[in-house]
């Protein structure tokens, strides 16, 4: 799993939240008031979007790493910071933009308000200048996302039409007279679904919707006039006329005015108020020919954005979880209002064309990309976007995202995902080239709070059509949906879905015969609680499709609204196990009323719950409930207590956001032990032609990670590590190939309270040069020339010792030594044939050299 993550224990390297500069490789400087010339030395430091052309000469020398540090302060940009493949790491060696020591470096899109005036006294609002025409669906005060103006309706108030809305309430007539009403939006909160139509006009009682996001938010599923299961949640947005709240706010971009309602005695002079300028942030995307490699990002805090989408006549039509449509589809029938409100044949058509959320920061066509110790924050979108469908992504080149570790990051204020991971259309689930196929996706340690709270029904953490994602030790909170995993209701699994072959899918789009890229996942040890019941269909930890091979255990919840672990159409092949679900009722549900949902073969082992189940038709289904347990208030056993004290982040990575700053439950034990840690490959110190490492490693409490690294003297050279999960026992094994010389691993591990075993260290030799093989002169010993002898003798010589010969498959082993022979060979003798020969010498790393000659 992304064995070549920065992220090093104490004893191996530096925190990665304060980088220190390595002691190997070109260091470069950069400041908010850095120059835009020069060698970005710590003398005369470089401004940001000099400094990335600087580190982009040097990295392009392929000599070692090359790390830029950031000294504290703001760096305010207008534009996105994009790195393509020259902005990554060569032959090996990896770049850096990192925090300076102590340092907490923001690179913020946003530009703060200032000089604010009086505009309504007695309504305590106030207006500051904005760039004429500057539109934004964001505003930030004092790190939080302030909401724009809004005011609720009942269900009662309006009547829905195919063009609109007709208004029933009296007290609603003042919209009429509002201006500007071509900014006003409508949003429906639905049962899975959060959508905005834009108004185009009001007169009287009639409310004409813009198109096409009318027509759009008006058929399919879980629609504004038909929620799929409970009443929908109705609200106008984004007039000056709605400014009636603390904290709100509107803008006029022909006035160029913003107008904001601060608490009764403060004033907006005293406050951070920031406007986003920019959609996206850092966008790091290559091609499929030439990825980005081996970049990190650490220490850094990212925010200040928007995403102006929903704000044009395409609205915002959700379809679920960060999947929406636009655009006009000419087969819609004109009943589609009244008769696909509840699906329809057409709309099938639509659901390989769903586009998705883009995302601030963005990463596709990328390999060994880590993300460690930032902050994302007060960004418009969703956060961090990993392989998203290339109309997600800045270079229009999507997916193709493969060893990215995200550790140790604190997400919060976001409007819509922490991490979208992966993409919705054909080529993320059935890739036609294999370079796009989504893999080894490390998701670890993060804490996630108050995220989408624009786009409130996606998910703190999403993974759609991946190939070995581990969602490990996250702390998830204070939102509709936690972690979601898998895609597409089980129509692009092999045979396809009973169900959508009913509704008319397969009319419009392929029936596979073969699987996803969906399998081999991991969702384990996280800490999942205070989710909103917001929405009447939801789930704490949910999958869609088949995953085979996906484990989803050692999770707590509690302080939970809806089920604790759903799986939904199409889930096959899942195992849970020794998740704790506390306040999840049901605890499980597998949606399996209808056979043709195909959500079958999942099993549900040794976990423990306060809730009941919902297991339709489970039985034949072969949905398996095995020796699962329910348990009364808290009175978890104790194997249920060592899931909730190991569950959420590790020690060295919480934060006041995390609930288990000082330990979750004084119940928890307290665990001072360090693990222990074997090395089990190498066993000698060689020489070797490649490094295979193994370490294995055993804590009481349960395993955070283990760690290899590979030091040449005091210069580390690789770092490897595996993310064991919290699990008691685990193995870390990593291939490494090297340059010849004299290397020192230093190893150790690191259990979930922290503690870190000691670092223990063993030398060993590459060598990758072949054996130098002659063929001795003498008379006595060699008879012919040119390739042809009826004798022959050979000096064989290799400084890391000769080990062995064959001569025509016959092998002969020596003494170890730097200088060897083989003598007289002749048809008959040590394997010699009449005619051709092959003679292979090997030394002991296994480098050998092959020699051919003719026997007579």
């Amino acid at each position: 799993m992304a064995g070549a993550a920065a992220l090093v224990l104490t004893g191996l390297g530096t925190s990665v939240a304060q980088a220190a500069p390595p002691e190997s490789g070109s260091v470069l400087y950069v400041s908010p008031d850095g120059d835009g010339q020069g060698d970005c030395q710590e003398q005369q430091p470089c401004s940001l979007e000099y400094a990335q052309g600087v580190v982009r000469d040097e990295a392009a020398k392929g000599t070692g790493d090359v790390t830029a540090v950031l000294a504290d302060g703001t760096y305010r940009i207008d534009r996105p910071l994009e790195f393509r493949a020259q902005d990554g790491g060569r032959d090996g060696h990896t770049v850096r933009w990192t925090a300076a020591e102590g340092a907490h470096p923001e690179i913020t899109g946003s530009t703060r308000l200032t000089s604010w005036q009086s505009y309504d006294e007695a309504a305590n609002i106030y207006v500051a200048d904005t760039p004429a025409g500057f539109e934004t669906r964001q505003l930030y005060v004092d790190g939080i996302a302030a909401p724009r103006a809004a005011t609720s309706l009942a269900l009662t108030d309006l009547t829905l039409t195919p063009t609109g809305m007709t208004i029933n309430n009296p007290e609603l007539a003042y919209l009429a007279d509002l201006p500007d009403q071509d900014r006003i939006e409508f949003e429906s909160l639905g049962d899975f679904t959060d959508r905005y139509s834009p108004v185009q006009s009001i007169a009287g009682d009639t409310i004409t919707m813009t198109q096409p996001a009318w027509d759009n938010n008006t058929w399919g599923w879980d629609t504004v006039q038909n929620s799929l299961l409970a009443d929908s949640k109705w609200f106008m947005a984004n007039s000056l006329g709605f400014l009636d709240q603390a904290e709100e706010w509107y803008v006029d971009p022909e006035a160029g005015k913003l107008y904001y309602k601060p608490a009764d005695g403060v004033n907006p002079e005293d406050l951070d108020i920031e406007l986003p300028r920019v959609e996206t942030l850092i966008s790091v995307g290559g091609t499929y020919d030439a990825p980005v490699s081996n970049l990190e990002f650490s220490g850094l805090t990212f925010d200040g954005t928007s995403w102006l989408g929903p704000s044009s006549a395409e609205g915002y039509v959700s379809q679920q979880n960060g999947g929406y449509i636009k655009g006009v589809y000419d087969y819609r029938p004109a009943d589609a209002f009244d008769n696909c409100s509840r699906g329809c044949d057409p709309y099938e058509r639509t659901r390989n064309t769903w586009f998705q959320i883009p995302s601030a920061v963005q990463v596709s066509a990328a390999d060994h990309i880590t993300f460690a110790g930032n902050t994302f924050r007060n960004l418009g979108s969703s956060a961090l976007g990993i392989g998203n469908d290339d109309n997600a992504m800045l270079t229009g080149v999507g997916l193709g995202a493969s060893n990215i570790d995200v550790t140790g990051n604190v997400f919060t204020q976001v409007g819509g995902h922490a991490l979208f991971v992966g993409g919705i259309r054909a080529d993320a689930h059935h890739p036609s080239d294999p370079r796009m196929t989504n893999q080894d996706i490390l998701i670890e340690n993060n804490t996630i709070s108050h995220v989408a709270v624009e786009y409130q029904d996606t998910s703190g953490i999403l993974s759609t059509y991946v190939t070995r994602a581990q969602i490990v030790h996250n702390e998830v909170r204070d939102l509709a949906y936690a972690i979601d995993t898998g895609y597409g209701w089980g129509i692009n699994d092999p045979g396809g879905s009973q169900e959508y072959q009913n509704r008319g899918y397969y009319q419009y789009n392929p029936l596979y015969q073969t699987p996803t890229t969906l399998k081999d996942n991991l969702i384990a040890g996280n800490l999942v609680h205070d989710i909103k019941a917001d929405f009447a269909d939801s789930g704490n930890i949910y999958n869609l499709s088949a995953s085979p091979g996906t484990i989803i255990e050692n999770n707590y919840m509690y302080n939970v609204s809806g089920v604790g672990i759903y799986l939904d159409e199409g889930s096959r092949y899942t195992l849970s196990r020794h998740n704790v679900l506390g306040d999840a009722n049901p605890w499980v549900f597998t949606n399996a009323y209808s056979a043709g949902n195909g959500t079958n073969d999942n099993t549900l082992q040794e976990n423990w719950h306060t809730g009941g189940e919902q297991m339709p038709n489970a039985e034949a289904r072969n949905n398996r409930l095995i020796d699962n347990v329910k348990v009364s208030g808290d009175d978890w056993p104790s194997g249920a207590w060592d899931v909730i004290c190991a569950a959420g982040v590790a020690p060295e990575y919480r934060t006041e956001l995390n609930v288990n700053l000082g330990g979750i439950d004084p119940r928890c034990p307290t665990d001072v032990t360090k693990p222990q840690v074997t090395l089990v490959s190498p066993t000698t110190a060689g020489p070797f032609q490649q490094l295979a490492v193994q370490v294995d490693a055993t804590d009481d409490y349960g395993l955070q990670r283990i760690v290899a690294n590979i030091y040449q003297g005091s210069t580390l050279v690789k770092s490897t590590q595996t993310a064991v999960g919290g699990a008691k026992t685990g193995t870390h094994s990593a291939t490494v190939d090297l340059p010849a010389g004299d290397y020192t691993i230093k190893y150790n591990a690191q259990d979930l309270s922290g503690n870190i075993s000691q670092t223990s260290t063993f030398a060993f030799t590459i060598d990758t040069t072949a054996p130098t093989v002659t063929i001795k002169n003498g008379a006595k010993e060699t008879v012919g020339s040119d390739g042809t002898y009826s004798l022959v003798s050979f000096k064989l010589n290799d400084a890391g010792k000769i080990d062995k010969l064959t001569l025509n498959g016959v092998e002969k082993d020596l003494v170890n030594n730097a200088w060897s022979d083989l003598n007289y060979v002749k048809p008959g003798a040590f394997g010699g044939v009449a005619g051709t020969n092959t003679l292979v010498v090997y030394d002991v790393a296994g480098n050998a050299t092959t020699l051919t000659f003719t026997l007579s």
